[in-house]
Formats: structure tokens, sequence, C-alpha cells
């Protein structure tokens, strides 16, 4: 079995820098055109001058041949200034902010803590249709990790977006059942989705044993929740899109006392959602998912270039990508791969 799509995009992916980059930047290229780049580095990417910079890395640790273009996002501080957020939108700099609560995930230490201090940078994307894209977690440690995303929904989203009307919002990553129905019941609002949330539930991570590998943050929550987020992804519905958060650390800090959260998915997003959208019968809808969406939401033209997804005998994990830090585990999806891209 064969399927042609357009080439797909990655509306959230995390290709970190140096060697680290140099590492993992193939795998994403070569499966995706483009991509909206996470701006969680030390020191994080917060100017206009950081993104410039940032994407120069990028560009010069493509593989020879390589066709892949790095959307570039701000990472939203208290001190951002909104001249030069506006001025970066203006000149095709960034497509997007990334709103970090402080605390979140990693690298998010320099995210917002006062919510009121970054009102004049929101107020002005509003005005010049520039996307919010955010993590949606609380970080108040009275609050069970396994409901942060609903409480951030009540607490901090709703009441941000009324304070902001006309903000475009992506909600990174949602995890739960509450994430989808909001994003449905609401305008200028959309949602990515990523690969491994799709297939893990939380016992995949705790259930005979810490498994490193499928800790991340938004952590997985319960099957009705990984069940809503299939439902959604394989709908076909506009407001859903494909954003891996493939997000790659070495080995022995993901095999460690206190693991970082991410799951690195580059290599196999494609094939892992093929093989979901196969299960639900649903693969005419493939290509809005990975392919149209996230573009049409973002004002961007959907790729002209294609893929070909074949289906075949199962095969091995792709192998380790290693940098100067080690070796980087690619996310077992749990079941044979069968669809392959070409």
């Amino acid at each position: 079995m064969q399927l042609t799509l357009r080439r797909p995009d990655d509306w959230h992916l995390h290709l970190r820098d140096g060697a680290m980059l140099k590492a993992v930047l193939p795998d994403s290229a070569r499966h995706f055109g483009r991509a909206i780049i996470m701006p969680n580095l030390v020191p994080p990417v917060v100017t206009a001058k950081d993104a410039v910079a940032y994407r120069d890395r990028i560009l010069a640790a493509l593989p020879p041949g390589a066709q892949f273009e790095p959307l570039m996002t701000l990472y939203l501080t208290e001190a951002s200034d909104p001249d030069d957020v506006a001025r970066a939108f203006a000149d095709k700099i960034a497509l997007a902010v990334k709103l970090y609560p402080a605390g979140a995930t990693t690298n998010s230490h320099s995210g917002v803590t006062d919510f009121a201090k970054v009102q004049p940078v929101l107020d002005r994307m509003a005005e010049i249709g520039m996307t919010l894209c955010l993590h949606g977690e609380v970080t108040d440690p009275t609050v069970d990790i396994f409901d942060r995303e609903a409480v951030f929904i009540d607490r901090v989203l709703d009441p941000l977006r009324r304070r902001t009307p006309g903000l475009k919002v992506v909600m990174e990553h949602v995890t739960t059942s509450d994430g989808v129905a909001y994003v449905r019941a609401n305008d200028n609002i959309a949602a990515t989705l990523t690969a491994h949330h799709l297939v893990i539930n939380r016992n995949h991570i705790l259930a005979g044993g810490i498994k490193p590998h499928y800790y991340c943050l938004p952590v997985a929550k319960r099957e009705t929740h990984r069940l809503a987020l299939v439902e959604a992804a394989t709908s076909g519905e506009a407001k859903f899109f494909l954003g891996t958060d493939s997000a790659p650390h070495p080995d022995h800090l993901k095999e460690h006392a206190c693991g970082c959260a991410g799951c690195y998915t580059a290599p196999v997003a494609l094939a892992v959602c093929a093989a979901v959208f196969e299960e639900a019968g649903t693969l005419d809808n493939l290509q809005a998912f990975v392919s149209l969406n996230g573009a049409a939401f973002y004002g961007l033209p959907p790729s002209e270039a294609t893929i070909t997804l074949t289906k075949g005998p199962a095969y091995a994990l792709p192998a380790k990508p290693i940098s100067d830090t080690g070796p980087v585990t690619v996310f077992d999806a749990g079941f044979p791969l069968t669809w392959s891209v070409s």
C-alpha cells in the first residue's frame, strides 16, 4: 500500500544547538519541509537578532541538498519588547511567539510568572495577527501533574484570551479531552498533537517499571484522554495538526535519577501517525493532519513537494543519532513499524 502526500510540516520541533543540532537535524529535514522551531535554548531566543542567529546556525547545519525551512519563534519573557516582536514578524524573521509558564518544562526558567507584564506584547500580537504558541500547563505545586493542562485552561488560557480579543493561539501538545473540547468550542485557536501522545498513556511510563524514554511534558494521561486525542487527530478537522514536540536528550540524561522530559520522535513520527490513522480507518485524513491544517492556520501555502508513505514488512527502529554528549534513543511506539517514508 502506498500514500502520496504533500510534504508534511512539523509545527512544534526542538532542534537544540551545537553538536546536538547537527546530530538530529537530518532526521527532521529528511521528512519535513518546514518546522516551527522552539526557542528554549540556553540562553533563550528572545529577540529578532537572536532568531536570525539561530536560523543561520540551523541552515548551516543542514545536510547538503536538504530542503528544509526553519520557521522561527521568539521566547516570551517579562522583558520582551513589543516593538522588537512586531518587527520580527513584519520582517518575516519570526512566525510566532512561544509562551512558557516559568518552570513548566526544559529550559523554561526564563518564562512567564506575571502575565500582566507580558500583556503589552500580547496586545501587539493581536493587532498584527501574530500567533501565540503556548505550553499549556500551570506550575502550581499544589496541582497534580496530571491535572495541570485542565487547570491551565481555566486559570490562564481562557482569561488570557478574554483579555486579548483576536489573538491567534496554538495550544501545543494537547494531552487531554479537556484541551480538545476547549479548542473545538472557541475561535482563533488550534492545537498541535504529537505522535507519541497518540500512542502512549501514563501506564506506558509507569507500569512494570519506570520507562524514562516515554517521559515527556506534558506527561501522558489516562487512556480515555489518549483516545480523545486520536479521535481529534483522525477527524480531519482543521483545528488539529501535527507538532511532533520531538525533543532530543542524550541517553545519560534521560536514564537518570532526575531524568529530562522529552521523546525523540523525529525519525518515526510519520510512520507512527500513519499506523494510528490506518487503525482508525481514516488514512484519507492523514494529509490534512500532517500537511494542510497547520499551514492553513498560519496563513502559509501547503507544500508543492510530495512524499510517499509505503506499507511493507516491519523494520527496526532507526539508528540513534550521536552527538558529542552521547546517543539519543529514538521513540519506540510499542508496536512494529510498517510504514516508511520515501
